[in-house]
């Protein structure tokens, strides 16, 4: 029954091979998923400080400005507006 043998260990590789990608592909996407939210927060940023031009109020647009807009979206924006008045 050497078909068998082979049949089940075709399924094991799949399988194998099924895990593998899925553990190499997952930081991708995650890379990906943190590029799509920083080009969305320095949108919210570049939107609020034009915005905010006719207070005479901005906030800085940097790496980390983007990041906490990207990973919080419009309430990282709203943290950072806050940060600043406090720093006024």
């Amino acid at each position: 029954m050497p078909g068998i043998n082979v049949a089940i260990a075709a399924i094991v590789v799949v399988v194998i091979l099924y895990f593998v990608l899925k553990m190499f592909l997952k930081p991708i996407q995650l890379l990906w998923k943190l590029a799509l939210n920083s080009v969305v927060g320095l949108v919210l940023l570049m939107i609020f400080n034009y915005l905010a031009s006719y207070f005479a109020f901005f906030i800085p647009i940097n790496i980390i400005t983007i990041l906490i807009a990207g990973f919080l979206g419009v309430p990282g924006v709203l943290l950072l507006v806050a940060f600043q008045y406090l720093l006024k």
